[in-house]
């Protein structure tokens, strides 16, 4: 795991977290989803949680997401009860590093979400592992908190596996949300507090600079808490 190097020296890190990933696809504007969470009818924030590698980097992508409130980093898809970094990273407790979306609906829905999660915020391509880091924890895993985003998320998956938008096939995966819990607090805002850190440097801005560069009507400068 490249991300426990964090406090070895700063070459070594910048060397591994250049490392190329063998199934790596370039960054791009995937279609809009052809089928969406219906409009709303009232004003309550709704959740999403999503999975696809590192929680700094997809934290880093959707708190600059316009319409977002919040992004906090956790775990999700495990049975083990209150999962610490280290139980996780054993890759024995099932749980998947993920991010919890609070957003407002009237001005970005789920279907927006999972737009930019499949441009810029992650390769759905890859199978249990992500750009330097590997393992279930790292795989690529929608989990929808309720059956119309399950019904989404899978259309969509559908709809770009039938469009051949990547050369190779969508190994991302559709499971119900049963718990998300909150990761410590050292990784919350990990990305902002540590915009020098090599891993950040080489993994997680290009996503930001990607979500500006190729989403620019869906993103804002200012950082959802």
């Amino acid at each position: 795991m490249i991300r426990s190097l964090v406090l070895a020296p700063l070459s070594a890190i910048a060397l591994l977290a250049c490392a190329p990933a063998a199934a790596d696809q370039a960054p791009r504007i995937v279609p809009a989803p052809a089928v969406d969470m219906p409009a709303p009818t009232g004003s309550a924030l709704q959740s999403a949680v999503l999975a696809g590698g590192c929680f700094w980097g997809l934290e880093g992508v959707f708190e600059h997401v316009r319409g977002v409130h919040s992004v906090r980093s956790g775990y999700a898809g495990g049975a083990m009860a209150n999962p610490t970094y280290e139980d996780v990273t054993t890759e024995t407790t099932g749980h998947a590093e993920s991010v919890e979306i609070t957003y407002d609906p009237r001005v970005v829905s789920y279907g927006q979400l999972l737009r930019v999660y499949f441009s810029v915020a992650t390769d759905p391509t890859q199978l249990n592992r992500q750009g330097p880091d590997s393992g279930p924890s790292y795989r690529g895993d929608i989990f929808a908190v309720n059956p119309d985003q399950a019904r989404v998320a899978r259309a969509y998956i559908a709809q770009l596996a039938a469009a051949h938008t990547y050369s190779a096939p969508i190994v991302t995966r559709v499971d119900m949300l049963t718990r998300f819990w909150p990761a410590e607090d050292y990784h919350q805002n990990y990305l902002s507090l540590h915009p020098d850190q090599p891993y950040i440097v080489f993994n997680d801005l290009p996503k930001q600079r990607n979500l500006q560069r190729l989403l620019p009507d869906m993103y804002t400068p200012t950082r959802a808490p």
